[in-house]
C-alpha cells in the first residue's frame, strides 16, 4: 500500500500542530513528547486514531495507514528501550536542515556531486552514441553486458553513490540485470558458459575442418552426427559461430555467360525432365554441365560432371584446360565405366542447350549408352538447378585458387569428389551423405 504525499497546504497546516516537528511531502517528524503521550495513553486502552485526533490532528490528512505505522513503530521502541527507545537521534529527523542552513563545506560537497554526476551522465552517453555508430559501419551492437562494465568504470570514477538506477535509466537497461551481472553466483556461471562455449568451440572447429572442407552450420550439424555421433542443436553451432565468428563459405553468383550457340547441325532435345529431379531412384535422373575452374596465378580450367539427380552422387567427372568435345564426351565414357552406376528403365541425361550436348556426335553417345537425352529451356538455368548448385558448393569448398599446376587441380577435385560422395552428409538426403542415400534408396526399393 502506498503512502499519502502532502500538498503544500496540508504540509503548512501540519505545521501549525505543536507536536509536529517537520514536515516533508512523504512524512512526519514527530515530538519526543508526543510519542510519550501516545505510549501512555495506548497502554491505557485508547485506540492511536482516538490518539492522534485529540491532539489536533486530521486523519483524513495524515491518513490512518501512517497513524498505524507510527504507533507499531513506537511500541516496538518502548517495549526494547523504554522511554529511552522513543527519543529520536536519527540524522535528519531532528528536523532537516533548509538549504540556507547548510555550511558552504556542505554546499560545495553537494555541487561536486552533482558536477560529478553530469559529467559521469555525458560520459555515459559520449560512448554508447560512439558504440551505435560504429554499429552502423562494422555491423556490431553494445550489449547490455558491456553497458554493465561501462556503469561500473563510471561509477568508480567519478566516485558517485546512488547512481546505479539513474544511470541504467540513462543507459535504457534494467537495475536489477546490473546487480545480477556482478553478484558473485551470476559471475561464476558466465565463467562455466564460457568454458562450455570453448569446449563446443573445439569440437565444433573440428566439423568445420574436417576433411580441410570447410561448412556451414547445417553441414557442420550433419558432419557431426555422421562422423563423431554427436547430436547438437543447430542453434546452438549458429551461436558457437557467431560469437567466435567461424565464417562459412559464402556462395557467389557465376559471372561467367554459357556457351556459344549450337550452330545449323547440332539439335536442341526437348526438356522431358521438367525439374522432375528427385525422383527416389539411383540411375534413372542424370544431370550434367560443365564450368569454369580458375587456379593458380590466372589460369583456366574446365570441370565437366554427371550427377545423380535422386542421390546427388557424382558418378563421373572430367577436368580439362581445354574447352573441346573431349570434355563431354570423356564423362560419358567414365560413366559406362562406373561400375556403381546401374541404369535404369526410361533413364535419361539432362544438360542446358550448350553445344557440347547439342552437337551430334554427343547425341549419338548418347543413344549408344541407352540413356534418353533431355535440355533445359533457352536461358533457365533453374532446370538444371541441382547441377548448377553443385558447382556452387564445389567452389566454395574446394581449395582451387591454391593450385599451382593443372596436375594438382587434378588431385584436390580427385579429393573433393571422395569427400563430396562419401563424408558431406546433406540436409535434403534425410542427412546422409550421397553414398549412404543410395544405398538407402536400394535397400527400400
Amino acid at each position: 500500500m502506498s503512502i499519502k504525499t502532502f500538498t503544500e497546504k496540508e504540509m503548512k497546516s501540519l505545521l501549525k500542530n505543536p507536536n509536529v516537528k517537520a514536515v516533508s511531502p512523504k512524512g512526519i517528524t514527530y515530538t519526543d513528547d508526543f510519542k510519550r503521550y501516545f505510549i501512555a495513553q495506548n497502554q491505557a486502552g485508547k485506540l492511536p486514531r482516538d490518539i492522534f485526533e485529540d491532539s489536533g490532528f486530521d486523519i483524513e490528512v495524515v491518513g490512518m495507514y501512517r497513524v498505524q505505522a507510527a504507533g507499531k513503530r513506537w511500541r516496538s521502541a518502548y517495549r526494547k528501550n523504554g522511554l529511552e527507545g522513543l527519543n529520536d537521534t536519527r540524522k535528519g529527523n531532528s528536523g532537516r536542515p533548509r538549504e540556507r542552513d547548510l555550511s558552504i563545506e556542505e554546499k560545495y560537497a553537494r555541487l561536486k556531486a552533482q558536477v560529478n554526476l553530469l559529467k559521469a551522465e555525458n560520459e555515459l552517453l559520449k560512448k554508447i552514441d560512439l558504440a551505435g555508430k560504429e554499429a552502423n559501419e562494422k555491423e556490431i551492437t553494445l550489449s547490455a553486458e558491456q553497458k554493465y562494465v561501462l556503469i561500473r568504470s563510471i561509477i568508480t570514477k567519478y566516485k558517485l553513490k546512488n547512481k546505479v538506477q539513474y544511470l541504467c535509466n540513462v543507459s535504457q537497461i534494467s537495475r536489477s540485470g546490473y546487480y545480477n551481472y556482478f553478484h558473485s553466483s551470476s559471475q561464476k556461471r558466465r565463467q562455466e558458459r564460457e568454458e562450455r562455449d570453448e569446449q563446443l568451440r573445439g569440437i565444433i572447429m573440428k566439423a568445420y575442418q574436417f576433411k580441410k572442407r570447410k561448412k556451414g552450420a547445417r553441414q557442420i550439424k550433419m558432419t557431426l552426427a555422421g562422423q563423431f555421433k554427436i547430436v547438437f542443436n543447430l542453434k546452438r553451432i549458429r551461436r558457437i559461430m557467431k560469437k567466435y565468428e567461424i565464417v562459412c563459405p559464402i556462395r557467389k553468383a557465376n559471372p561467367y555467360r554459357r556457351m556459344l550457340k549450337a550452330t545449323q547441325e547440332h539439335r536442341v532435345m526437348p526438356n522431358l525432365l521438367k525439374r522432375q529431379f528427385k525422383q527416389e531412384v539411383p540411375g534413372k535422373v542424370l544431370l550434367t554441365d560443365i564450368t569454369y575452374l580458375f587456379y593458380g596465378r590466372g589460369q583456366k580450367a574446365y570441370l565437366s560432371t554427371i550427377k545423380d539427380g535422386s542421390t546427388n552422387e557424382i558418378l563421373a567427372y572430367q577436368v580439362s584446360d581445354r574447352m573441346t568435345m573431349d570434355l563431354a564426351t570423356e564423362t560419358l565414357l567414365k560413366l559406362k565405366k562406373n561400375r556403381r552406376f546401374k541404369k535404369r528403365e526410361g533413364a535419361l541425361i539432362h544438360s542446358d542447350q550448350g553445344i557440347h550436348y547439342t552437337h551430334p556426335y554427343f547425341q549419338k553417345l548418347v543413344k549408344k549408352l541407352g540413356l534418353q537425352q533431355s535440355m533445359s529451356r533457352r536461358g533457365n538455368c533453374w532446370d538444371n538447378a541441382p547441377q548448377e548448385s553443385f558447382f556452387g558448393h564445389f567452389k566454395d569448398e574446394a581449395n582451387i585458387k591454391s593450385c599451382e599446376t593443372i596436375e594438382e587441380l587434378k588431385k584436390e577435385i580427385k579429393n573433393y569428389m571422395i569427400y563430396y560422395n562419401n563424408y558431406r552428409h546433406q540436409w535434403n538426403l534425410k542427412k546422409m551423405t550421397p553414398v549412404q542415400y543410395r544405398d538407402h534408396l536400394l535397400k527400400i526399393a
